[in-house]
């Protein structure tokens, strides 16, 4: 399999790792969100290679953009879970 063929491929990992971080940002827990986000780094990563292969700047452009919001979403989170607000009687928990 020559090097064209494996990059054209590489969109399908990058697909697959983009749905693994999206899943990981909707945990409860900080730290499962910034491996989340440490995931959607590495697919902008991965997406970006493939844009190259295939010259798609727009794709490039957002992936680059992406990565930003990632780091900056990953120092958010560092912080670790804001305190629990307590409950107004009568209200129901959303689980």
């Amino acid at each position: 399999m020559d090097l064209d063929t494996l990059l054209d491929l590489l969109q399908w990992p990058a697909m697959a790792v983009t749905l693994v971080a999206a899943f990981l940002v909707g945990a409860r827990h900080a730290r499962k969100r910034i491996v989340g986000f440490w995931t959607f780094i590495a697919s902008n990563v991965l997406w970006i290679v493939w844009g190259l292969h295939d010259e798609a700047w727009a794709l490039i452009a957002l992936q680059a953009g992406l990565a930003g919001m990632n780091v900056r979403a990953i120092f958010r989170n560092e912080k670790g879970d804001p305190p629990a607000e307590p409950k107004l009687a009568g209200e129901r928990g959303t689980t």
